[in-house]
């Protein structure tokens, strides 16, 4: 579809999906902690405040609560803001703003008022960070009505998808994590959309059905790879939005195979893995020729040293584990 495709890296696609919305649209805004610097938000943002200016490009204090209020604020009087949350952890301040306020609005003025707003927040796991700044919170914002939840695992969705994010006339949290920066991708110059709640299959197979997104699905495919040369062929499905689920993408893989593991790159209990295992129960039951598994961490806070972190966090062996315990 698009000639002029290049590689780019995961930060790199944001940064573009950013700039090229910016170039477009006059509405359109960046704030958050840390735009200036890549230390907090590595290289996506880039250029932006040279070429847009410190109006539209805005590097805010840490006050979590008070600049998501001023990005909803913003978005409700006629501007599309971008507030970027440098650590997911923190946007923990700024609940009232987004869930009491973002997701509610468009309802509660039936249907005459929107917030095009873009929560955009960045995991941080791993790297002995410890248990205040690796927490990968994503089904807390999937529960909430009124709010979209992306989170896409390639440059090419990323920007895809950011840029849906963007033109959505409702608030969409944007989730993307820091261990998928430096992955690259051919990705085109031209701005270009993904369409939110539609999933991808990105290997098919009849042996197993998996299910997975975020960092979750590099290691996913990972494991389908290794799997492959051993003669067991899996159809990978990388889900890219959370909310809304695209259940017809899962149904039918798990109607054609019959078994399901769910790759989730947070705490089991709550979890989107969990959702997933009930939406299948209670639809494809009469095709489930196994227990469905869910790959995810254990109920407890992440670990503040290196020799814990390599068996806190799920990898593609345990993918693999999983799968052949089914299998």
């Amino acid at each position: 579809m698009y000639s002029n495709s290049r590689k780019l890296n995961f930060g790199l696609a944001i940064n573009e999906a950013i700039r090229q919305m910016m170039e477009a649209d006059d509405t359109v805004f960046l704030m958050g902690q840390g735009v200036k610097s890549p230390w907090y938000v590595g290289n996506t943002c880039n250029g932006l405040i040279q070429q847009f200016g410190e109006e539209r490009v805005i590097d805010t204090p840490v006050s979590e609560n008070a600049i998501t209020g001023a990005a909803v604020g913003a978005s409700i009087a006629g501007m599309k803001a971008i507030v970027v949350h440098p650590r997911v952890d923190f946007v923990l301040y700024a609940f009232d703003p987004i869930i009491n306020q973002a997701a509610n609005w468009h309802y509660m003025n039936g249907g005459k008022s929107s917030v095009p707003v873009v929560f955009w927040l960045i995991v941080n796991r791993g790297g002995e960070q410890a248990a205040q700044h690796s927490q990968a919170l994503h089904s807390m914002f999937a529960h909430v009505p009124g709010l979209k939840v992306v989170a896409p695992s390639t440059p090419y969705d990323a920007k895809g998808l950011l840029v849906s994010s963007i033109m959505d006339e409702n608030p969409v949290v944007f989730i993307d994590d820091r261990w998928l920066y430096n992955s690259q991708d051919e990705v085109p110059q031209e701005m270009y959309q993904i369409p939110i709640g539609k999933g991808i299959i990105r290997n098919e197979g009849t042996a197993l059905t998996l299910v997975s997104f975020s960092y979750m699905a590099i290691e996913s495919q990972k494991a389908v790879d290794d799997l492959k040369q051993q003669g067991i062929d899996v159809e990978f499905i990388d889900l890219r939005t959370i909310k809304p689920l695209d259940t017809e993408l899962i149904f039918n893989s798990v109607k054609k195979t019959g078994k399901l593991v769910i790759a989730d790159g947070s705490w089991k209990t709550g979890s989107v893995a969990g959702e997933i295992s009930a939406l299948v129960a209670e639809h494809c039951f009469q095709y489930l020729k196994a227990p469905i598994k869910r790959v995810c961490l254990p109920d407890v806070p992440a670990p503040a040293s290196s020799s814990l972190e390599s068996v806190y966090y799920k990898t593609k062996d345990d993918i693999i584990k999983t799968i052949k315990e089914i299998l």
